[in-house]
């Protein structure tokens, strides 16, 4: 199995498992079903959401311009070495600087 399924396997494991411990404490306090249905399934997505944005942030390489104070970059994920250095020469190379606090 490859680290990506295995990641995603505890990703979509962890979710609805948080998900069935918060509805069996919320059972014992005598919720009502519809309610408890509603806030098991909100803790799921958003345990699964949110683990999966963490676990894909560790994938990505960002490039950045060099340019002081410009904000641009670059995001990839799941490239080469070769192209990973062509979008950070890209990044670095852009016509178009953004500045987050152009001087005058």
């Amino acid at each position: 199995m490859s680290v990506g399924r295995a990641t995603n396997a505890v990703v979509f494991t962890f979710g609805p498992g948080l998900a069935v411990a918060v509805g069996w404490l919320l059972s014992t306090y005598g919720v009502p079903a519809l309610l408890l249905l509603s806030c098991s399934l909100s803790v799921a997505s958003s345990a699964t959401w949110l683990l999966s944005r963490l676990t894909e942030g560790r994938a990505q390489v960002r490039s950045r311009c060099a340019a002081p104070g410009c904000d641009f970059q670059v995001s990839t994920r799941g490239v080469d070495a070769a192209e990973a250095r062509r979008w950070q020469e890209t990044a670095a190379d852009h016509p178009l600087h953004r500045y987050r606090n152009p001087r005058p």
